[in-house]
């Protein structure tokens, strides 16, 4: 995964330490002593979402200028794993000595010729490092086929907040669909039974006729990630992020947390956001098709007001080696909602699974030879 640590500085007036963002206040606060500033960043709602700007995105597929690049933190440091291909950005006064994801000590440095598309909004982090501790345990619990050590691993594993990169699209459609609709209609045939004798049926057809219509629908704040270190699949599983709650973005925001640098830009995104698109519309138009049932369906769509928006979204990520194998947990750290991989005790499935198979089978067994 490639990520940038904030580098922004806002030390504490009565203490000195470095001010961030705190998940329980919902504000910037020393994790030292607690002084909570008065003035704070603009949080997100539906003020906040309002002055969250949408980008024009032929526009910006032709040129993003420098002016709207980077995370306004300062100057850092650059490596790049060699493992997870993470790019991480760290102050300069911190010796990078492992990947903060993967663990690997094979970290090189970076040279990146143009910093990356500055965020337009941010989700700020609600669920704090404590209540994703509380939120691990009850998941690896659930899981009554994993080992019993793994529920206390959620005291010691080392768990990481960042904010993941996502792209954001709307985009209007009009679009013309044509198919061959189907209607089931009772028919009655002629058939000669196993004894030769002639007999009759009821036998279910179609009748096709061909049909057309028409679709106008507007997609809002479609989501694309452009994280390539946290499996797709597993965001899917802590999704939604609500878009509706974007605050405008502010580096004090990101303030002591590990923010991930994209790595699907926004030609790619772009296009995954169509292939989405394309799916849903196909999907809407195959609801209106009259009839019981439908064929050869074709779509003609046309897309107008494209917009975008770079954003940033909370997530707490987990990963822990048992045994040979690494996993990896995420947890949605706006929503709380969890998604990873647990691994299974084979001891637990041979007494609670395969022994009650065998000895089911061989009561079976003794019962029969008993006759």
């Amino acid at each position: 995964m490639s990520q940038i640590t904030a580098l922004g500085k806002r030390p504490c007036p009565d203490c000195g330490g470095e001010m961030e963002w705190n998940a329980a206040e919902r504000a910037i606060a020393c994790p030292y002593c607690g002084f909570v500033p008065k003035d704070q960043p603009s949080h997100g709602g539906a003020g906040a979402a309002t002055s969250v700007l949408e980008h024009d995105l032929e526009a910006a597929l032709a040129t993003v200028g420098d002016g709207a690049r980077g995370y306004g933190t300062g100057d850092a440091v650059k490596v790049k794993c060699q493992s997870c291909h993470a790019i991480s950005v760290f102050e300069p006064t911190r010796v990078a000595q492992r990947c903060d994801f993967c663990g690997s000590p094979s970290i090189v440095p970076y040279e990146e010729a143009r910093d990356p598309i500055t965020p337009q909004s941010l989700l700020p982090v609600r669920v704090s490092e404590s209540q994703v501790r509380d939120i691990l345990r009850g998941w690896y619990g659930s899981h009554w086929l994993a080992p019993n050590r793994l529920k206390s691993g959620a005291l010691t594993d080392t768990v990481r907040g960042i904010y993941l990169p996502y792209w954001t699209f709307d985009a209007r459609v009009d679009a013309v669909w044509h198919a061959e609709s189907g209607d089931y209609y009772w028919d009655t045939e002629s058939y000669t039974d196993a004894q030769g004798r002639r007999a009759t049926r009821p036998v279910q057809k179609v009748r096709w006729y061909p049909t057309s219509g028409q679709l106008a629908h507007f997609f809002d704040d479609e989501l694309v990630p452009g994280t390539v270190g946290v499996r797709h699949d597993l965001l899917r599983g802590v999704e939604p992020f609500p878009t509706g709650e974007l605050a405008p973005y502010d580096p004090a925001f990101v303030r002591g947390w590990t923010v991930e640098r994209y790595q699907v830009d926004l030609r790619q995104a772009s296009a995954a956001s169509r292939e989405q698109m394309d799916r849903k519309v196909f999907e809407l138009c195959a609801a209106q098709v009259p009839g019981d049932t439908h064929r050869n369906l074709r779509v003609d769509s046309r897309y107008s007001g494209r917009t975008f928006k770079h954003v940033l979204v909370p997530a707490w990520v987990v990963t822990y080696d048992f045994g040979p194998r690494s996993f990896q947990a995420v947890v949605n750290g706006y929503t709380g909602a969890v998604a990873g991989e647990r691994p299974t005790s084979w001891v637990k499935v041979f007494f609670y699974i395969i022994l009650p198979i065998l000895l089911a089978v061989g009561l079976f067994l003794w019962a029969q030879s008993a006759r």
